[in-house]
């Protein structure tokens, strides 16, 4: 999938998110790139309602991984890797067994796990155009 979106309000990323999980194919891993405030986490949080998570969506800061289930009762993954000081700290949790688990896999600061990221990933560029306006970016790496 390649794709782009202009968002310009929030509702504007709910039909995102809805695109996306539209268009998931066999993608797993999705990877959130954007500065500091873009919107990661709120468009995490999109996704999580579409798929009608019952729990609250929050980034997983200081734990590194919040897990979630879906309506359907597939569980959902989220990691923040902001605070990852060494690659070795997301060994340690077990990263590359939830990468391979088959289940979606949400993350917020990929590049600092760059080196263990699988080939097959979904990429999720956002970028701040200003306080509201958001454009997002989205290639698949099959």
């Amino acid at each position: 999938m390649k794709k782009e979106f202009h968002i310009e309000n929030i509702a504007d990323l709910k039909i995102a998110a809805r695109e996306l999980l539209e268009n998931t194919s066999d993608q797993t891993i999705w990877a959130f790139y954007g500065e500091m405030g873009a919107g990661k986490t709120t468009f995490i949080k999109e996704i999580c309602q579409a798929l009608q998570v019952k729990e609250q969506v929050a980034s997983p800061t200081f734990n590194l991984i919040n897990e979630y289930e879906a309506a359907n009762g597939k569980l959902i993954y989220h990691f923040d890797f902001y605070r990852l000081n060494e690659l070795e700290e997301a060994m340690n949790i077990g990263t590359l067994e939830y990468f391979e688990s088959g289940e979606l896999c949400l993350l917020e600061w990929p590049e600092k796990v760059e080196p263990i990221l699988p080939e097959k990933i979904r990429n999720i560029y956002i970028r701040i155009i200003d306080k509201d306006q958001r454009k997002i970016k989205i290639t698949d790496n099959e």
